[in-house]
C-alpha cells in the first residue's frame, strides 16, 4: 500500500486515481505508468536526468509539471547485468519467439507433414 501525494490516504499500488479525493495517478492510457508530479512550483524538468542530458522528447519541457518520463538526477542510475547467464538469455529469446510465432510453425509442420506424405 502506498498513499496518495494529495490526501495521504492509503491507496492501492495498482489505482489509477485515489478513491479519495479523485486525484489522477496514472498516465491516461495507460495505468502501468506512474505520472510524476511537482510538489513546489519549480517544474520537474529542472531535476531530471533527461533534461539535464538534453535527450528529453516531452512536449511540455522545459516547464512540465506533470510527466510520465521523469527520472530524478538525485537518484543513482541503476543498470542492471545478467553477467554469465548467456544460455538462459538465450533459451527465454527462443521460448519467446516460439510464442510469438507459434502460427507459423504449425503451418510450417503442415506443409512440412504434406510434403512427407506426397513424396511418399
Amino acid at each position: 500500500m502506498s498513499n496518495c501525494p494529495r490526501c495521504h490516504q492509503p491507496i492501492d499500488y495498482r489505482a489509477i486515481s485515489c478513491p479519495h479525493c479523485h486525484l489522477v495517478l496514472k498516465a491516461y492510457g495507460h495505468p502501468g505508468i506512474p505520472l510524476h508530479r511537482a510538489t513546489g512550483s519549480e517544474p520537474l524538468c529542472n531535476s531530471c536526468t533527461y533534461h539535464a542530458d538534453d535527450t528529453c522528447n516531452f512536449p511540455r519541457r522545459p516547464n512540465a509539471r506533470e510527466c510520465t518520463l521523469y527520472r530524478d538526477q538525485s537518484q543513482p542510475l541503476i543498470i542492471e547485468t545478467n553477467m554469465g547467464s548467456e544460455t538462459h538469455f538465450y533459451s527465454q529469446s527462443l521460448q519467446l519467439w516460439i510464442r510469438r510465432n507459434m502460427g507459423l510453425l504449425v503451418l510450417l509442420g503442415l506443409v512440412i507433414l504434406s510434403l512427407v506424405l506426397a513424396l511418399k
